[in-house]
């Protein structure tokens, strides 16, 4: 069965995840605040991290990020947190969180989102390099080049071209877009659209062909530039 890590230092909802999760069969460990829960990440193998933003010794954001950029881990990882603002929820994006709750929560729904947190990381991993035209994406490496040319974004900014880039030729509608991005919680009406901005500043602007496109009232597609078909003028 999924193994979840805890890293929460509320004792009543620790106690709550357990007596909740362990009779349906799910096997967990606890760590009551960020340094503890990092060693635990970087030892054990974890289907789902749920991660609280306010922990003791190293806050959620820190950790996850030094999971992702240090560690390269990429479990899941669903954030746990009081704060809810959308620059809150930005942030816990970027550092490279999959998913945010806001307590109070229900457990029904944390179940829910756990096991949609987990397809989507075992869909992943079917497909670890995605090529379209001189634009190449290495999943399991967490690399992008284009041209020969190595390009950096954010995880979020890594997940948007990772979602264009399996549809491609395919024109991902916003919704779509959104809900693999960012699953039940989407911080807000712009959130898209300025992790777009960003994307295509690393990915078109260096370059004489811009790969990116919009479909007004639709959505977002990759397509090789290069191909007569595909052509934007």
């Amino acid at each position: 069965m999924y193994k979840i890590l805890v890293i929460e230092d509320n004792p009543d909802i620790v106690a709550n995840i357990y007596a909740f999760f362990e009779p349906k069969g799910f096997e967990l460990d606890n760590a009551h605040n960020g340094y503890s829960g990092l060693t635990l990440a970087a030892s054990n193998h974890y289907d789902v991290i749920l991660l609280d933003v306010m922990l003791p010794g190293m806050d959620g954001t820190k950790l996850c990020k030094k999971l992702r950029e240090e560690l390269h881990d990429k479990t899941p990882v669903l954030m746990l947190t009081a704060r809810d603002t959308i620059l809150d929820k930005v942030a816990g994006f970027d550092s490279g969180a999959d998913d945010y709750l806001v307590k109070p929560f229900s457990l029904i729904e944390l179940e829910c989102r756990i096991k949609a947190l987990i397809r989507r990381h075992e869909d992943d991993h079917f497909v670890h390099s995605i090529a379209v035209g001189a634009l190449s994406l290495n999943n399991s490496e967490h690399t992008i080049m284009r041209e020969g040319k190595s390009i950096k974004l954010t995880p979020t900014g890594f997940k948007i071209l990772h979602i264009l880039m399996s549809a491609a030729p395919r024109v991902v509608s916003k919704t779509e877009l959104e809900e693999k991005v960012w699953g039940l919680d989407i911080p807000s009406s712009d959130a898209l659209r300025t992790h777009m901005h960003s994307v295509r500043a690393q990915v078109d602007k260096p370059f004489d062909k811009i790969m990116i496109v919009t479909v007004p009232g639709v959505g977002y597609q990759i397509i090789d530039p290069n191909k007569s078909e595909n052509a934007v003028v």
